[in-house]
C-alpha cells in the first residue's frame, strides 16, 4: 500500500512544554464503521512493522485508521529529549480528537501506556468522547514505565548521571542507546496508574511475549490488578518478545481487533 503524504497538526504550548508540530495520517472508517486507533512506543514511529501492516487490515477489512508521530519521532516536528509522557498524552488525544466515530485503540509498548493514560483522561474529562472508545489492544503494555521499568531499574551510577547532567544514555537491544532524561523521569510521575486502579468499562485485551526483556511478562500481569470490572483479557505468547510483528504476532493481533469490534458499545460511564 503506497503511504499518502502525512498532515500536520500544530499545537500550542502548555506549561514548559514547547509549541511542536504533530504529523499524522487518518483515513476514514466507512460511514458507521469503525476506526482503528495506532499509538506507538517509545521511539517508534507510525511508519513501522507494525503500524503499516495494521494500515493495511484496516483498509483490506473495512476500518478506518488513524496514526501519527508523537513530537520528537519520525516526522514530527519537536526534540526527542524535550518530551514527557504528558506532552505525548497530549498529542494523542489531540489527534483522537480528529477522528470520529466509534475507535478501537491500539497501544504498543509504551502507547499502550498512553492508551490507557487516554482513555482515563477522557472518561473522566470528556466522557462523550471516552464513549467513542469501543476498546482497547495492547501490546506489551509498558504502563509507568519511567518509574517502573527506568527510574527503578537504574543502576546508582546510572540515578547519579540523570541527576546530575540531566540524561542518561541506556544501552539498548535494538540500536543506539536509548537518552532518557530527567525531565522525563519526574514528569512521568504525574501521570502513574499504580495507585490509582480504576474500571476501563470496555474490553481491554493485553497481548504480552513470555520473552519480552523490555516488558518484563510480570509487569504485564500486574497491569491486571490495576485495571477493575473484569474486562481485561491477557493473551501470553510463549515464545513471543518484545516487538511482536512477526506474522502469526500480527494475525493474533488482528484477530483480537475483530474480536473487539464485534464486542458490542462500552458501558456508559
Amino acid at each position: 500500500m503506497s503511504e499518502s503524504e502525512p498532515q500536520f497538526l500544530d499545537l500550542s504550548s502548555t506549561g514548559s512544554v514547547p509549541a511542536r508540530r504533530i504529523a499524522y495520517r487518518i483515513d476514514p472508517a466507512p460511514a458507521g464503521g469503525t476506526g482503528l486507533f495506532w499509538l506507538s512506543g517509545y521511539r517508534s514511529d507510525m511508519a513501522s512493522t507494525k503500524a503499516s501492516e495494521l494500515a493495511v487490515f484496516a483498509r483490506d477489512n473495512g476500518y478506518g485508521c488513524a496514526r501519527f508521530d508523537y513530537s520528537g519521532h519520525g516526522v514530527s516536528g519537536g526534540v526527542f529529549e524535550e518530551g514527557t509522557i504528558g506532552a505525548w498524552l497530549e498529542e494523542a488525544e489531540a489527534v483522537f480528537r480528529l477522528t470520529s466515530g466509534r475507535q478501537i485503540i491500539i497501544g504498543s509498548s509504551m502507547g499502550g501506556y498512553i492508551a490507557l493514560l487516554l482513555l482515563r483522561r477522557l472518561m473522566e474529562a470528556a466522557p462523550e468522547e471516552a464513549q467513542r472508545i469501543v476498546g482497547l489492544v495492547l501490546i506489551a503494555p509498558a504502563w509507568d514505565m519511567t518509574e517502573e521499568l527506568m527510574w527503578k531499574q537504574f543502576t546508582p551510577t546510572a540515578r547519579r548521571e540523570l541527576e546530575e547532567s540531566g540524561v542518561y544514555h541506556q544501552p539498548s537491544e535494538y540500536g543506539e542507546p536509548y537518552a532518557i532524561t530527567r525531565v522525563l523521569i519526574e514528569e512521568g510521575r504525574s501521570h502513574l496508574l499504580a495507585g490509582k486502579p480504576f474500571d476501563p468499562g470496555r474490553p481491554v485485551v493485553i497481548l504480552q511475549g513470555r520473552l519480552d526483556t523490555s516488558v518484563p511478562i510480570a509487569h504485564a500481569r500486574a497491569l491486571l490488578g490495576l485495571l477493575k470490572g473484569n474486562w481485561v483479557e491477557l493473551k501470553e505468547i510463549a515464545d513471543g518478545e518484545h516487538r511482536l510483528s512477526r506474522p502469526q504476532d500480527l494475525s493474533l493481533l488482528f484477530n483480537k481487533i475483530t474480536a473487539v469490534a464485534q464486542s458490542g458499545s462500552p458501558r456508559n460511564e
